[in-house]
């Protein structure tokens, strides 16, 4: 058994491959799928949030790529690789776009070695860190990304993990304060809504018996990341309605694109 593979905890389900299991991946587990499942029973629409996450992500790196022209991506809390990843959007348009991915869970670790090829005239990484560990991100990325220059800042169902708000917003604005004029912050988050209150029991289950814990915020809570920061149209929205190419219904992710 491989040092990463050592670290692989199949016993208790874990948020990245429930994740992948409700996006149609099959990086997961037994635990992760009965977990899912109850989660889902408790609010069916649950599985629409990471595919409306991961459609969000798509619309958000091809206007920074195609129309902001940004060529390079720090993503932060990359998750369990799938289709249309970050580079794969980039590069699609832009073949040289530079992307760094950041992640603490060693089964993302395991298959980003494997997936997570770019193309021959940009350059993707992988670096094996968490969050809070700002000096080592900005350190290692330093070494693919040219800091001097704008960065997209990707950080998608991440500082739900940061349970202090304070210490959640210090962490945004340390990242960003590292990085050029012209730099963006992508960033989306489960909300506490009242007109959504099955999501409250869906996240109280998973926080009794998933890994790691997640913390809701409110949407005005949310906005307060883009403190500072020139929102884009339409501004902090549930991430299914951040310029859709079809109408799709509204969900208890918010996210929003701000420029430094």
């Amino acid at each position: 058994m491989t040092d990463i593979e050592s670290r692989i905890d199949t016993t208790r389900p874990h948020t990245a491959r429930i994740w992948n299991y409700w996006t149609g991946g099959k990086d997961n587990y037994p635990v992760d799928r009965e977990a899912g499942d109850r989660i889902r029973a408790l609010h069916p629409g649950i599985g629409e949030y990471a595919k409306a996450d991961r459609l969000f992500l798509g619309r958000a790196v091809r206007h920074l790529a195609g129309q902001e022209g940004i060529r390079q991506f720090l993503d932060i809390g990359t998750g369990l690789p799938s289709a249309d990843n970050t580079h794969e959007v980039a590069q699609r348009i832009a073949p040289d776009a530079r992307v760094v991915y950041v992640d603490n869970d060693p089964l993302v670790l395991a298959h980003a070695r494997a997936l997570l090829v770019g193309t021959p005239e940009g350059r993707t990484d992988y670096l094996d860190a968490d969050l809070r560990d700002i000096d080592t991100i900005l350190a290692a990325a330093s070494k693919t990304l040219d800091l001097s220059q704008p960065v997209a800042l990707m950080l998608l169902g991440v500082v739900i993990f940061i349970e202090d708000d304070e210490e959640s917003y210090a962490i945004v604005r340390r990242l960003l304060d590292a990085l050029a004029p012209g730099s963006h912050l992508v960033l989306s988050h489960t909300v506490t809504h009242p007109d959504m209150p099955d999501v409250d029991e869906a996240v109280a289950f998973w926080n009794e018996h998933g890994t790691p814990k997640l913390t809701q915020r409110t949407p005005a809570a949310v906005a307060r990341y883009f403190d500072g920061l020139e929102l884009l149209e339409p501004g902090v929205v549930s991430c299914s309605a951040w310029r859709p190419e079809t109408p799709a219904p509204d969900v208890a992710m918010y996210a929003g694109v701000g420029r430094k």
